[in-house]
């Protein structure tokens, strides 16, 4: 971390982060989406439109149909989520030892508003948040969306960390110009990939990050 400021801010992702989400998204997707493109959805034609939010992923495979198969798409997810029922162990743990020491907390998510409801009410974790920012139809906006954080509670860059799974989240810190902490506990995660891209600041485990963060506040 640059100059003597502190961490003032702690901002989380949502799938892959906080919870093991990743796969159970890709189910309902392919569940949901794949009859309207008329051909059963590939693992790697899905994953090409992450960054966007559902109903932008969902457009760009469904075109004229999207929202019926958009709202499939919502009803699987609802009723899949029994898949995974809790966030990562020491997620709420820690986020409650952020809150203790007066650490806001957000989340910034590439998820639609309805899902990121959907996995927060799951997770009983809707009241956790200081501040919710959800994805975009149109583009990756989680860049503008740390700005908007910080012009929220007039941070400065180096007083906001964000932790996310994928390389793209360490691109989009780096527009940014806030640290990225990248989170390797998902069964999606590439700590050999995110290590390339992110080196020195790639945690294996919920513990790892904690300890670190404990050494920045």
């Amino acid at each position: 971390m640059g100059g003597n400021k502190m961490v003032k801010l702690v901002a989380f992702d949502l799938d892959g982060t906080i919870g093991e989400t990743i796969a159970m998204c890709i189910q309902a997707f392919r569940k949901a989406v794949s009859p309207y493109a008329g051909t059963q959805l590939s693992e790697e034609e899905i994953v090409q439109t992450f960054g966007l939010n559902e109903e932008g992923m969902v457009k760009k495979i469904a075109g004229e149909r999207w929202r019926v198969a958009l709202d499939d798409f919502y009803a699987h997810y609802r009723a899949m989520h029994g898949i995974c029922a809790s966030p990562f162990d020491g997620i709420k743990e820690l986020i409650g030892e952020l809150k203790a020491r007066n650490v806001l907390v957000a989340l910034v998510t590439g998820k639609g508003k309805e899902s990121c409801e959907i996995t927060l009410e799951q997770f009983g974790m809707k009241s956790c948040f200081d501040g919710i920012e959800t994805g975009s139809p149109e583009k990756n906006r989680k860049a503008e969306a740390f700005a908007t954080l910080q012009h929220r509670y007039h941070l400065q860059p180096d007083e906001l960390v964000y932790i996310g799974d994928a390389v793209s989240d360490v691109s989009a810190c780096r527009e940014a110009g806030i640290q990225c902490l990248s989170a390797a506990w998902a069964a999606s995660a590439s700590f050999s990939r995110l290590e390339e891209c992110n080196k020195g600041y790639v945690f294996r485990s919920v513990a790892a990050i904690k300890e670190y963060i404990m050494q920045i506040l």
